[in-house]
């Protein structure tokens, strides 16, 4: 088994995610300039509390409403750590476009926002740029997750295991679309058939 490539701040990784930064950050100004003209989303609501302890760990991706650096990624997961600081360590391992491909891992760093419901966090993988991160919707046992942007564009169906069953999976639908998120947005992740 090989180990995964990790990518740092000095690699590829950061060319890559600079050009499409710039244009993605002139399509938003075009796009902000638009808003007016649109209806506002429902607002967000986050669940009453995460315990981190019970929250840290491993996350399949079971689907995802998808951004441009996860287009291709196939059996993607999160892993949140501890850090002495009291931030966590947010590793994102996937395999491009294949099962078979090589797995790669790129390390961000996260940190909660709203210490009241600890359901608020800040997600930032390329320095200074920061994603805020909502957990939805989050299984009593912690075998399952949602979580998503402000504004409705983005989401994920996390689980502890690579698969959901349907019954599960339908609940979470369900309670995505109470949330005002189109559910035909959701792309399945392809995930290996054992963990």
């Amino acid at each position: 088994m090989t180990s995964p490539t990790v990518i740092t701040g000095d690699s590829e990784f950061l060319k890559f995610a600079f050009g499409k930064v710039c244009r993605h950050f002139l399509l938003a100004v075009a796009a902000a300039s638009l808003a007016g003209c649109a209806t506002k989303p429902l607002p967000t609501r986050t669940v009453a509390y995460v315990d981190l302890n019970r929250y840290l760990g491993k996350w399949y991706v079971i689907a995802n409403i998808p951004y441009w650096l996860e287009q291709g990624k196939v059996a993607s997961f999160d892993t949140y750590s501890m850090r002495p600081d009291g931030r966590m360590n947010n590793i994102f391992t996937f395999r491009k476009s294949s099962l078979d491909a090589p797995q790669t891992s790129w390390r961000g760093v996260a940190w909660v926002v709203n210490h009241e419901s600890n359901a608020e966090w800040r997600v930032r993988f390329l320095w200074p740029f920061y994603s805020t991160y909502l957990v939805l919707a989050l299984d009593p046992q912690y075998q399952w997750a949602v979580v998503a942007t402000p504004g409705h564009k983005l989401l994920w169906v996390l689980a502890r295991e690579r698969h959901l069953d349907e019954t599960t999976y339908s609940k979470i639908l369900q309670l995505i679309a109470a949330q005002g998120y189109d559910t035909n947005r959701l792309h399945p992740v392809p995930q290996p058939a054992t963990n």
